[in-house]
């Protein structure tokens, strides 16, 4: 049986091959091993959002932002992803809590 990083390594090997539902398929097998595996819920948004799932892909970017909610990459895919599937206030929204982010992070260094 795969692990969780080994079915990750694939579903990444698919989107390189352009095999999107492939990639989407072992996003899943990967967190049905390990729910809490955030780069895989990552993948998983993007690959939905190619394919213009675009509930699933918010979902899925969500799910990463509910995971490492101190990451700023995270809001800012939500944004993307929003951004993508026309929704423009949502999109708006999303990035302004990423540079909220932002800043907090530059304030730490100063």
């Amino acid at each position: 049986m795969s692990t969780s990083e080994e079915l990750f390594d694939q579903a990444v090997d698919c989107v390189a091959d352009g095999d999107l539902d492939g990639a989407i398929a072992k996003y899943r097998e990967a967190l049905a091993i390990d729910a809490a595996f955030a780069d895989a819920w990552e993948g998983l948004s993007m690959a939905l959002a190619d394919k213009e799932q675009w509930d699933e892909a918010i979902a899925a970017a969500k799910k990463v932002v509910e995971l490492n909610p101190d990451e700023q990459l995270g809001f800012t895919n939500v944004s993307r992803i929003y951004q993508r599937a026309g929704n423009v206030p949502e999109a708006e929204a999303w990035a302004a809590k990423a540079r909220v982010l932002d800043w907090k992070a530059q304030l730490k260094k100063s």
